[in-house]
C-alpha cells in the first residue's frame, strides 16, 4: 500500500542543517513491526507515523521510532510532526494538541516558530554519586569540569550534565562502550554577549552516536535552568557543531509553561510502498 511521505529538516531554517526526519502519513494500517522495519531502513534518528488520534481532544496521533525502537516522546519529531500535519490537511491551529506515548503535548507558534510545550519530567533530582563518577570517566571530564547534574527524564530518559565550559563540552569524546544504555544530555552557558546563551550536545549511547539537534532534551535542561536563574526566560540553544550541523532551539517560558521551537523546511515529499 502506497503512503503519502515527507522528510523533513527541523530545528533549522537551512535544508540540510538541523535534524531530518521522516513522516509517513495516514499510517493507520501499518503494523508495529513494519513501522519498527521503516524506521530502521531509513537509519534516522527518528522516523514517525500519523495515525488518527484515540482521544477526542486531539487532532492527531503520532507514533515515533529509532532505529532501536518506539519512544513515547521526542522533541525534533514533534514540530517536524506537527509542521507535516498543519501542511498536508491545511490546517492554521492557533494551538494544536498532539496524542504521543506521554500523552497530550500542546504546539503553538511562538515568534513565528512552531513550538511544543515541554511535558512534564518523569524523572528528575540527583544521580547517584557511584553512576555520576562512572559517568564523568567515560566523557573524560571530572567534577571539576561540572557545574551540576540531574536526571532530565521526560520520556527518553535523559540524564543531564551542565559543564563550565562550552570548549570543554565540544571537545569531548565518550567512550560509548562504557556508557551503554544511558542517554546523555550535555550543556554549557556561553559567557555574555553571545549570540547563543546555551551550547548543548547529546549522546544516544545505546547507538554509540551523536544526536545532531534535540528537543526532548532542549526542554528538559529548559526546566532545569531557568527555574535556577542561570538562564533567562529566553534564550537561543545552538546545538550540532559537533556533527557539522548548525541547529538552533528557541527557549521561551511564559506563564503557561516552557516552549522549545525551531524552524521546520521540506526536502523529500512523494510516496512510499510499505
Amino acid at each position: 500500500m502506497k503512503y503519502i511521505f515527507e522528510q523533513v529538516n527541523v530545528f533549522s531554517s537551512t535544508k540540510l542543517d538541523g535534524n531530518p526526519l521522516a513522516v509517513v502519513i495516514g499510517a493507520d494500517n501499518l503494523t508495529e513491526e513494519q513501522m519498527t522495519k521503516f524506521a530502521k531502513w531509513t537509519n534516522l534518528s527518528e522516523t514517525v507515523f500519523l495515525l488518527k488520534p484515540t482521544i477526542p481532544d486531539a487532532n492527531y496521533r503520532v507514533r515515533i521510532f529509532t532505529t532501536e525502537g518506539e519512544l513515547p516522546f521526542a522533541g525534533h519529531p514533534t514540530l517536524g510532526s506537527c509542521f507535516v500535519w498543519q501542511q498536508t490537511y491545511g490546517q492554521s491551529l492557533e494551538k494544536t494538541i498532539q496524542e504521543c506515548g506521554v500523552g497530550l503535548v500542546t504546539i503553538k507558534k511562538v515568534n513565528n516558530r512552531l513550538a511544543f510545550k515541554a511535558p512534564p519530567l518523569i524523572r528528575s533530582g540527583k544521580i547517584e554519586e557511584s553512576e555520576k563518577l562512572n559517568v564523568f570517566k567515560a566523557l573524560g571530564v571530572t567534577s571539576d569540569d561540572v557545574v551540576d547534574s540531574s536526571w532530565l527524564d521526560n520520556g527518553p530518559g535523559w540524564l543531564g550534565i551542565e559543564l563550565k565550559s562550552v570548549d570543554k563540552l565540544l571537545g569531548i569524546k565518550p567512550n560509548y562502550s562504557q556508557l551503554n544504555g544511558y542517554n546523555i544530555g550535555l550543556c554549557a552557558i556561553y559567557p555574555e554577549g553571545y549570540e547563543k546563551q546555551l551550547e548543548v550536545r547529546v549522546f544516544c549511547c545505546s547507538i554509540a552516536d551523536e544526536d545532531p539537534v534535540t528537543g526532548s532534551f532542549n526542554a528538559g535542561a529548559a526546566q532545569w535552568l531557568i527555574p535556577q536563574g542561570k538562564l533567562p526566560r529566553q534564550y537561543i540553544a545552538g546545538q550540532g557543531q559537533c556533527t557539522l550541523r548548525d541547529g538552533l532551539v528557541y527557549v521561551t517560558a511564559d506563564e503557561e509553561g516552557i516552549w522549545i521551537g525551531g524552524d521546520v523546511v521540506n526536502c523529500i515529499s512523494g510516496t512510499v510502498e510499505l
